[in-house]
């Protein structure tokens, strides 16, 4: 946490408040994030924000001498501020903007990651071995098969493999596979060619609906203007376990894959 739909609400969320802004300075309150904040971004002064993206997790703040890569980890956020706003204990790094508003890094377990680079930011070691985006045309069904043969890994670890897919984390990677019936212990290689077809579906559909809602907020998560998000509500396994599956009423089991929670219905799932 955040995954995607949570990371690609954030990128959303400060266009329209820092997209063409001048970033007049960066100050930097914590330089030990995950890994150490660049001293080069220091430096950094009266730069223009020319575009925002999103890579997998990472979102992309393009200027005209390079790209900012941020990193939410487990508990960042970005959050949009007048620059009157006092700074709490957590609030790491501040991007102090030309209109009267900055934007806000806020960390309190510090394993999210701000990030300097003047290469073409899709070649940062971080990001250049990474799988296509979930959403593109090249995450197919053929493609996922062609991988599921590769490796003899459980569903699970299939989908949340960022060379496989990005993404896909913890909590709709088990959505995912209970919207498509399948259950996270069947090997990869057992898949067949409809399966991935539906698998792919899914994993589209439960994305895209929690962008939707705004995000799953578990704990930390909040949108740069400070909501929730409301797509904990949908949640059909995630974090219910011992509760009656709302398909077939057989109580929900959990088990860990990978050192993470995964919860499913032994009965629909298969």
């Amino acid at each position: 946490m955040p995954e995607l739909p949570e990371v690609e609400i954030t990128c959303q969320g400060i266009q329209t408040a820092v997209l063409g802004r001048k970033i007049r300075k960066i100050l930097v309150r914590q330089p030990q994030l995950r890994w150490p904040v660049p001293d080069a971004l220091l430096q950094l002064k009266n730069v223009n924000i020319s575009d925002i993206n999103r890579r997998a997790k990472y979102i992309l703040l393009n200027v005209q001498q390079g790209t900012i890569i941020i990193h939410l980890g487990m508990s960042g956020r970005l959050c949009v501020f007048d620059q009157t706003t006092p700074n709490q204990k957590h609030d790491h790094v501040d991007f102090i903007l030309d209109n009267g508003t900055l934007l806000r890094y806020t960390d309190p377990r510090r394993f999210g990651a701000v990030l300097w680079t003047t290469e073409d930011p899709l070649n940062y070691h971080l990001l250049s071995n990474l799988g296509p985006e979930p959403f593109s045309e090249c995450f197919n069904s053929q493609y996922l098969f062609e991988w599921s043969k590769r490796k003899n890994v459980t569903l699970k670890q299939l989908i949340m493999d960022q060379q496989v897919v990005v993404g896909v984390g913890n909590i709709y990677a088990n959505e995912a596979l209970f919207a498509a019936k399948l259950s996270p212990l069947r090997l990869s290689t057992s898949l067949t060619k409809k399966e991935c077809q539906q698998l792919v579906i899914m994993i589209q559909k439960i994305l895209q609906q929690a962008i939707l809602k705004g995000g799953t907020t578990l704990r930390d998560f909040l949108s740069p203007t400070g909501k929730q998000g409301y797509f904990i509500q949908e949640l059909l396994v995630y974090g219910r376990e011992g509760e009656d599956c709302l398909c077939c009423k057989e109580p929900l089991q959990s088990i860990r894959i990978n050192q993470r929670s995964t919860v499913f219905c032994n009965a629909c799932q298969k």
